[in-house]
């Protein structure tokens, strides 16, 4: 007997939204399953139910499709502002069809932000145990202590909130003004921001430059480019093999 699948996994692979906002949605009273508003997300759907998002029916599921987007400084990553910002989304709206970011990059932060079609891939390639590493170049003010970056590799905790291990180089020093490289798995809310802030050394400009396997490349802020299916095939299957070895090792 086929049990099905939990509702916010069906509307995220809709590509409506991610799975935890599909949670949300469920809980406003925004879903109905079968003609009655439904209550809780702990429920699971078949292709047999039928399911109206917002009074509409829920999309058939497209294939899945990843592009690689230089967010330009400025914009927010997120579908609407409670402050009336410009978003991203509003930026692609005639570009692209509904998709959704892997992650955020914060308002004055630019660089690669991968998009999606499918909310469950949006939440797989945010996972740390993905194993993918994200890169930057990142502008800060101050006079560097490459010692100080080598603790980093360890680990720091800011104002009560723990920060996983980042790898930063020095690239340059002009004045009191330095370029770094640095590289994390766990990207938290504003980290380097707030970790570099901390450390005596406010970022000026970040610039992320890749995440996992992906490139900012050549792209120009506000361009685009799709990845193609079957390097988009191939890395998932790296990531997913990957995370198999860390299970079976744990």
């Amino acid at each position: 007997m086929n049990k099905g699948e939990r509702i916010a996994k069906v509307m995220a692979r809709a590509g409506l939204c991610s799975r935890r906002d599909a949670e949300t949605w469920i809980l406003d009273g925004r879903v109905k399953v079968d003609g009655k508003v439904l209550e809780t997300p702990a429920r699971c759907v078949t292709p047999q139910n039928h399911i109206l998002v917002d009074d509409k029916p829920l999309p058939q599921a497209e294939t899945t499709r990843l592009w690689c987007y230089y967010k330009p400084k400025g914009l927010v990553t997120t579908h609407k502002d409670e402050l009336n910002r410009p978003t991203i989304f509003e930026a692609l709206s005639k570009m692209l069809p509904r998709v959704i970011s892997v992650g955020r990059l914060d308002l004055n932060s630019e660089g690669l932000l991968l998009l999606t079609n499918d909310g469950e891939l949006a939440r797989h390639l945010e996972l740390p145990s993905t194993g993918w590493v994200r890169r930057y170049r990142v502008r800060v003010h101050g006079q560097i202590d490459p010692q100080e970056l080598k603790k980093l590799e360890k680990g720091i905790t800011v104002e009560g909130i723990h920060y996983g291990a980042i790898t930063a180089t020095l690239d340059r020093q002009k004045g009191d003004n330095a370029w770094l490289t640095v590289s994390l798995q766990e990207g938290k809310n504003r980290e380097l921001r707030r970790v570099f802030e901390f450390l005596g050394w406010p970022v000026s400009r970040l610039i992320r430059t890749s995440y996992g396997p992906f490139q900012l490349g050549t792209l120009e802020p506000g361009g685009i480019k799709a990845i193609p299916p079957k390097v988009l095939k191939d890395q998932l299957g790296n990531a997913r093999g990957r995370n198999e070895i860390k299970k079976r090792r744990t």
